[in-house]
C-alpha cells in the first residue's frame, strides 16, 4: 500500500513539475528561473511536511504521499535540502558542508562525463 501512496504522490509531483515547466518565464539573463522555483518550492514544502510530521500532525501515509511522493516527483532537491538541514541541526555541519560540496561537484561532473560518453 505504501508503494501505491508514494507512486500516486510521485505522479502528482511529476505533473506539477511539468506544468511549471510550461510557464512562459524565460528571463533574458538565461537564469533557470523555473528550475529555481521548483527547487525552492519543493524545499519549502518538504520543510512544512517534516515539521508537521515531527508534531505527529500528519499520519504516516500522508507523510509518504507528500514527502517522498510529491516532493520526490517534483524535485529531489527538497530531500537534499532537508537532509542538510537535519545534519546541521544535529551538529554535523562539517558533514553537511561536505555533502553539499561533493554533491554539487560530482553531480556536475557526472553530467559532463555522461555527455562526453554518449556524445550529446
Amino acid at each position: 500500500m505504501e508503494c501505491l501512496v508514494v507512486g500516486a504522490g510521485g505522479f502528482v509531483g511529476a505533473v506539477l513539475r511539468y506544468l511549471v515547466g510550461l510557464l512562459d518565464m524565460n528571463p533574458e539573463s538565461g537564469f533557470p528561473i523555473k528550475t529555481f522555483i521548483i527547487n525552492i518550492a519543493g524545499a519549502f514544502l518538504i520543510g512544512v511536511v517534516a515539521a508537521l510530521a515531527s508534531r505527529e500532525a500528519l499520519n504516516p501515509r500522508t507523510v509518504l504521499f507528500l514527502k517522498v511522493g510529491i516532493c520526490g516527483g517534483f524535485t529531489t532537491f527538497s530531500s537534499f535540502a532537508l537532509e542538510n538541514h537535519d545534519l546541521m541541526m544535529n551538529g554535523a555541519s562539517g558533514i553537511a558542508l561536505t555533502y553539499m560540496g561533493v554533491s554539487l561537484v560530482l553531480g556536475i561532473l557526472a553530467v559532463y562525463i555522461a555527455q562526453r560518453m554518449f556524445g550529446a
